[in-house]
């Protein structure tokens, strides 16, 4: 049965780390002394759950946390350090720093670690997230202990209502841009000084005006979606702003 840790202190463990071609020691104490943080830990990277839903939901709220007195966001998973730093240079995840609990670690200190040989990954860890408040354990969040993998507990909307119930996430934003358009660069630099991050989709050979138009409803760019509501172009981004 996974225990509930809540009160007690997170595992001293030494992580091997890959940081700018060279091998750098991270210990619990660097990762969580004097710190108020979120950990959320996944079965294994590149996995479905963990790359579409988990990792980038945590990645785009992280403003948020911080304006809720959160310092950092860690990523834990049962893997090297070559795998963890790939699967964040592909989810463009700049706001979180991953741990590669290579040896499993940190998951069995925290009785996390379980058996996934059934699907050939050996030892990995349960999913789950917890709240670190200078090193000692504040808050867990355990998925259910039923076949597969559970995530309905350990997300990062869970997580932030729990810190605030008031809290107003982000807009999802997508923008649709088009090279070498000025008016995209404006939509842009309205959105970024509004501390709002977006997804840029750029027309190309595949993303066409015909995509463009099927999407918006429109011929000319940008297009502004918030929450999967069209905006529109530039103008009509600053007058939403206004």
């Amino acid at each position: 049965m996974l225990e509930n840790r809540e009160g007690e202190k997170v595992p001293s463990v030494i992580f091997k780390t890959r940081q700018n071609s060279e091998w750098v020691d991270v210990s619990t104490a660097d990762l969580f002394d004097n710190k108020r943080v979120v950990v959320f830990a996944l079965p294994g990277a590149f996995t479905p759950t963990c790359s579409s839903s988990h990792l980038p939901r945590y990645n785009e709220l992280y403003p948020v946390f911080k304006d809720n007195g959160i310092d950092d966001i860690y990523c834990l998973s049962v893997n090297d350090t070559f795998v963890m730093n790939a699967w964040q240079d592909d989810q463009a995840a700049d706001n979180i720093t991953m741990i590669p609990d290579g040896n499993g670690d940190f998951s069995k200190g925290m009785g996390m670690l379980v058996d996934k040989r059934d699907l050939g990954f050996g030892d990995r860890s349960w999913r789950y997230a917890m709240i670190v408040d200078n090193g000692i354990i504040e808050k867990m969040f355990i998925e259910p202990e039923v076949e597969g993998d559970p995530f309905g507990v350990s997300d990062a909307d869970t997580v932030l209502k729990h810190l605030n119930p008031d809290a107003r996430p982000l807009p999802t934003v997508t923008i649709i841009t088009r090279k070498g358009c000025p008016h995209c660069t404006r939509a842009k630099e309205l959105l970024e000084a509004k501390g709002l991050p977006y997804e840029e989709v750029e027309l190309n050979s595949e993303v066409t005006n015909r995509s463009l138009t099927a999407l918006s409803g429109a011929h000319t760019t940008p297009q502004v979606f918030m929450d999967g509501k069209r905006i529109g172009g530039a103008d009509d981004l600053e007058a939403y702003f206004s």
